[in-house]
Order: C-alpha cells, then sequence, then structure tokens
C-alpha cells in the first residue's frame, strides 16, 4: 500500500506526465494532419494517403506483441524517453528533406512505418508507467483524462495544424513538432517512474518466452480473455458500421453536405469529451468488466438509432450518445486491466490484449467499405424491390450504409445482451470472477 504523501506525489508525476504527453500528442497529430495535406497535393490520390495510413497502423499491431515483454523487462522511463527521441528524429529528418527540397512519398512512407515501430515500443512501456504513477483508486478518474485530452486533440490539431500550415507551411507545423516534443522529453527526463518487482524466474527467460508470458496468463483467466475476444468481435462490428464508415454515412445521406458531416465529426469528439468528463467524477464502478458489456448495449443500440435517423441533428445527437458510452467503456476497460492484472505482467497482458483485439479492426475497415458499395447500395438502389420494403430509411442516396449500420446495430446489441446475460448467470452461480 502507498502511503498517503506516496500517493499524492506518484498522482503529481502523473499529471506532469499527462500534461506533457498530450502537449507532445497535439504537436504529432498536426503534422500527421500536414501531412496528409502535402500528400495529397502530391498527386491528388486518396490510395495515397491511406498508404501512409497503414505504414502508420500496420507495425502497431504487428510488433505490439513483442513490444509488450520489452516494456516489462526495460525500464519504463528509458523506453519512452528513447522512443521520444527516435520520433523527434524522424521528425527533424522530414523537416531536412522539405528544406532542401529532397523530400518525396516514399521515404515518407518508410519514416512513418519506423516512427510507428518506435510508437510500438512506447505505448505499452506507457501504459504501464502510467498505472505505476497512479493510486489504484484514481485509476478512472486517469482514464478518463487521457479521453478528454485524446478527444480535445482530435477537435484542435485539424485547426491548429491548418492555421501553421497557412501561416509557415510544412516547415512551420513540423517546428512545432519538435517544440511540443521538447516539452515532453524534459519533463519526462525530470519524472520519477517507479520499477515494479521482477521475479527471478522471468528474468532468466528469454524475450520469445517472457512474449507468450501474455498468452499463458489469459489461458489461465478465461474470463479476461473472453471479455478481450468479445470486444474483437465489438471492434470489428464497430468499423462495420459508424466507427469505420461515418463520413461516407453523413454524406451520401446528406447529399455531399461537408457541414453536415463537420458537425457530426465535431459531436463525436464532444462525446467523448463528455464521457471522459463524467469518468474523472463517477465514483468507481465494482464490477467493470459487466460495466464495460452494459456500455456496448448503449453503443449498439446509439447506433441503430444512427441508421434510422434522417436529420442532421439526429445524426449528431446518436453520435454524440455513442461515442460518449464508448469513451465510458474505453475508461472501465483500461480499470478492469490495470485492476486484474499484476504490474509486473502488464506490459505483456497489455500488449496480447490489443494485439488480439485490434487484429478485427483492419478486416473491418475493408468490409464495411466493400459490402456498402458491392452488397447493400446495390440491392436497395433506386427500382429494386427491397428499397420500396425500406420506408424506415426514407428515399434518397445511402439507404444501404443505413440499412449496414442497422444491421450491425442489431448484431452488436444481440451479442452485447448475449454477453450480459452470460456476466449475470456467472454472478448468481457465486463464480468469484466475472466475465
Amino acid at each position: 500500500m502507498k502511503n498517503t504523501k506516496n500517493s499524492k506525489n506518484s498522482l503529481r508525476s502523473f499529471l506532469l506526465l499527462w500534461v506533457s504527453q498530450s502537449i507532445s500528442a497535439m504537436g504529432t497529430a498536426m503534422t500527421d494532419y500536414a501531412l496528409v495535406v502535402w500528400i495529397y497535393g502530391q498527386n491528388g490520390t486518396a490510395t495515397s494517403v491511406s498508404l501512409l495510413t497503414l505504414c502508420s497502423f500496420a507495425p502497431t499491431i504487428l510488433f505490439r506483441f513483442i513490444a509488450g515483454a520489452v516494456a516489462d523487462r526495460w525500464n519504463k522511463k528509458y523506453i519512452m524517453l528513447a522512443a521520444d527521441l527516435f520520433a523527434a528524429c524522424g521528425t527533424l529528418g522530414i523537416l531536412l528533406l522539405h528544406f532542401f527540397g529532397a523530400l518525396t512519398i516514399l521515404p515518407l512512407y518508410i519514416i512513418t512505418f519506423a516512427l510507428s515501430l518506435m510508437n510500438a515500443l512506447q505505448v505499452p512501456a506507457a501504459y504501464v508507467a502510467t498505472s505505476l504513477l497512479i493510486p489504484r483508486d484514481q485509476y478512472a478518474r486517469a482514464g478518463g483524462l487521457q479521453a478528454v485530452s485524446g478527444a480535445v486533440q482530435s477537435i484542435l490539431s485539424p485547426a491548429l495544424g491548418a492555421a501553421v500550415l497557412a501561416w509557415g507551411g510544412l516547415s512551420a507545423v513540423l517546428c512545432v513538432d519538435l517544440v511540443t516534443f521538447a516539452i515532453a522529453f524534459v519533463t519526462l527526463v525530470f519524472l520519477r517512474i517507479p520499477q515494479p518487482r521482477q521475479e527471478a524466474k522471468e528474468a532468466k527467460e528469454s524475450l520469445l518466452q517472457n512474449c507468450l508470458t501474455g498468452l499463458r496468463y489469459l489461458k489461465a483467466h478465461t474470463h479476461m480473455l473472453y471479455l478481450i475476444l468479445f470486444i474483437a468481435a465489438v471492434n470489428l462490428l464497430a468499423k462495420l458500421g459508424a466507427d469505420g464508415q461515418m463520413a461516407a454515412f453523413v454524406l451520401s445521406r446528406s447529399g455531399n453536405h461537408q457541414p453536415a458531416l463537420g458537425a457530426v465529426q465535431m459531436c463525436v469528439s464532444l462525446g467523448v469529451i463528455a464521457g471522459g468528463l463524467l469518468m474523472t467524477a463517477a465514483k468507481p464502478v465494482k464490477d467493470r468488466g459487466r460495466a464495460v458489456v452494459v456500455m456496448c448495449c448503449f453503443i449498439f443500440l446509439n447506433g441503430i438509432g444512427l441508421a434510422v435517423s434522417r436529420s442532421v441533428i439526429g445524426w449528431c445527437l446518436f453520435a454524440f450518445l455513442q461515442y460518449g458510452c464508448a469513451a465510458i467503456m474505453n475508461v472501465h476497460w483500461e480499470t478492469f486491466m490495470r485492476t486484474q492484472v499484476p504490474e509486473q505482467l502488464l506490459g505483456r497482458v497489455y500488449s496480447t490484449r490489443d494485439t488480439i483485439q485490434n487484429c478485427t479492426i483492419p478486416l473491418g475497415l475493408f468490409l464495411g467499405g466493400w459490402l456498402a458499395d458491392n452488397v447493400f447500395e446495390p440491392i436497395v438502389a433506386e427500382g429494386t424491390k427491397l428499397r420500396g420494403l425500406l420506408p424506415l430509411f426514407g428515399d434518397g442516396q445511402g439507404m444501404g450504409i443505413a440499412l449496414l449500420f442497422l444491421l450491425v446495430g442489431i448484431a452488436g446489441l444481440v451479442l452485447s445482451m448475449v454477453c450480459l446475460l452470460k456476466c449475470i448467470y456467472r454472478a448468481n452461480e457465486g463464480e468469484a470472477e466475472q466475465i
């Protein structure tokens, strides 16, 4: 047990780490926005932008499994410092290439891929470091603060990035990113992050054996493994639906009205902020696992409301509620992991969890677009029999995507209700651990 003084010092250290890392993340997000604009300006294709996203996303999934073992074996602070320094070198490299007129798309892809590799190492280390700094009774509040900062970044980074880009070009945005890095780096240098005690047996194991520890832990704790598999299914459905196809849904239903999309996206971010703020003030929930499933029920219920709405106001309302529930669910999920997993195993179990639950995201993104364009839109096209049988969606473009959203919402709600009933059944049976 930490004494009161140590708890206050740890919480103060977390707040310093959170603020400095949030500032750095804002600079990185501004750079990401500026690079997308720059790449699109080079050849004007969506494929070039998609490849940049793939370069930044793929290593996170592929190497997170190994990164968790590294985070548990090595000093968390040093891993974060090394990753930050490497990221700064990457940004500096892009800046120099751009300054000398040598920046092209291919080296940008290579640098982005390399930076994503370091990010795959940094995230588990930062997750464990945060867990070590926060008193156990403050896990939910800390998760709420992190959710709020992420949402604020999503709102402000495009606006700030566009403003700086218009003022000083890509070089100015990259310089701002380097300044925000320096703030985070210097803050981290002076922070003291405790290190969990490592078992002698684990210290002697090879890196490969350490990597498998997360799988062995989940195999021995099936309630957690089942919940991870449930979240993987939720991620698949979410990417099939609003989380992956929101822009296509709003633009098609509104007749390509871009202000409508902007309003909905703003409400998405406001929903995340509201959910995060609520969790900073809410009392701790005893059964976090069940809370995760309950919030998933509300997520898909609001997804159904989004599908059948025909106005911008309706889309904004249900997007706000859906993503507010998603933020609350994520905070409960992170808190559940931090309270259930021993500190010395947290990096490996966290990385194994992320690898499993996120592996369905690329499939969901691909299938969502393909199903919308090649299955659902054609079957409700003008003149088809099914179109007249769907008065719920009104008329016009986007009926197929709305139908897809409805089916995804129903499937997700049924899945969540089944899992919730399983939770209740296990609780009534008196089992100590609940899904």
